[in-house]
């Protein structure tokens, strides 16, 4: 499959599939039935590491031990749902197993409120059915039933956005491996390597819970923020540099003192307190995920490139942390105030022009 230079976002499993064919070409362990590759290779393709001349980039920056319970439980027959607050990787994670397992992960239902039972199901084109009446060729088949049908991993992201009556459309395909469609008299089985990875944020406003029943159809593994600021800024500087490869920033990488000190900013406001632990800080209405911090550093990229001289001051930062931080515009407005005078300002000569960027904005 050839990279398609004129899409914003490829799929994980053309972005990386140099690293994906040098693993299936090296593979020597044995490849569960529906897999292309096995799950140390799948370990390898997620966590880094080198196959032959080829280097593998980690995808996913944490403890490999949660990387090794959500392959293995792929390997079985149950579902894997992860859990975690917004910004820990949980759709990145779930996008590149279905890349390296099945090179497709395009599978996916986006949860919302208005996600329905067709969606997770199936659903009819409405003319042919009115024409020709219930019929293979009228049924739209979504992607819980492409993946049954080829023994493939679907995707279901933010699965707890979902009303409860969608959600438990989950509960008799995840048990009985099948989809029953009383229109044409058939029932459909699941091929051997179909599963479901499900997210589901901890933290996300309007959360419907999810029902006993269906949490016991999965092996859910809880993916925790980053244990601290070196590997939250090894994650940032990793997909800072990715991201910006396939957009037209014009601006250099941002050094690393500058993501230290987004990341030292995004670490205090989260945890309401200095790093040092010696200083409270009143924390904000937003998560300030880690997500957020590499589109906060790729903003300010944008700014140089396209309004300065390609390298990120302390004015770019500025505007890209006034946007990030303030949410709610009292209540935020307040603590980013406070963090700037009790805090930033007495930070030092390092930290002096950042906060005076910061100033002139609130």
């Amino acid at each position: 499959m050839e990279k398609n230079e004129t899409v914003l976002r490829l799929p994980a499993e053309q972005l990386f599939q140099k690293e994906i064919d040098a693993l299936i070409a090296a593979e020597k362990n044995p490849i569960p039935t529906g897999w292309r590759m096995s799950p140390q290779s799948v370990k390898t393709y997620i966590c880094g590491g080198k196959v032959g001349k080829t280097e593998i980039t980690p995808k996913y920056i944490g403890h490999e031990r949660l990387v090794e319970i959500a392959i293995s439980t792929l390997v079985t027959d149950r579902a894997l749902l992860l859990i975690g607050e917004p910004g820990t990787a949980k759709s990145w994670l779930s996008e590149h197993l279905t890349a390296a397992i099945n090179g497709d992960s395009t599978k996916v239902i986006q949860g919302t409120a208005g996600t329905t039972e067709e969606q997770i199901k199936y659903s009819w084109n409405y003319a042919m059915l009115i024409a020709q009446g219930p019929s293979h060729e009228a049924m739209l088949k979504s992607p819980v039933f492409n993946a049954m049908e080829t023994g493939t991993i679907a995707r279901v992201e933010e699965i707890s956005r979902c009303a409860s009556e969608v959600q438990d459309a989950l509960i008799s395909i995840l048990s009985e491996k099948r989809i029953s469609v009383p229109e044409l008299s058939i029932e459909v089985a699941a091929k051997k390597g179909f599963s479901v990875i499900a997210t589901a944020n901890t933290r996300d406003k309007g959360v419907n819970e999810m029902s006993a029943a269906l949490k016991r159809r999965f092996n859910i593994v809880v993916l925790p923020a980053p244990a601290n600021l070196e590997s939250e800024m090894e994650i940032v500087r990793t997909r800072v540099t990715q991201l910006s490869e396939n957009l037209d920033l014009n601006a250099k990488q941002p050094a690393d003192e500058v993501i230290e000190k987004v990341c030292t900013i995004f670490r205090e406001l989260r945890s309401g307190e200095t790093l040092d632990r010696a200083q409270k800080v009143k924390g904000t209405s937003g998560v300030l995920s880690t997500a957020e911090a590499i589109s906060l550093l790729c903003n300010s990229m944008a700014l140089a490139g396209s309004f300065g001289n390609g390298m990120i001051t302390n004015e770019d930062l500025a505007a890209a942390l006034q946007g990030a931080v303030i949410k709610d515009e009292d209540k935020d407005q307040v603590a980013w105030k406070e963090y700037l005078e009790n805090v930033m300002k007495k930070r030092g000569s390092e930290w002096l022009g950042l906060y005076r960027a910061c100033k002139e904005l609130v």
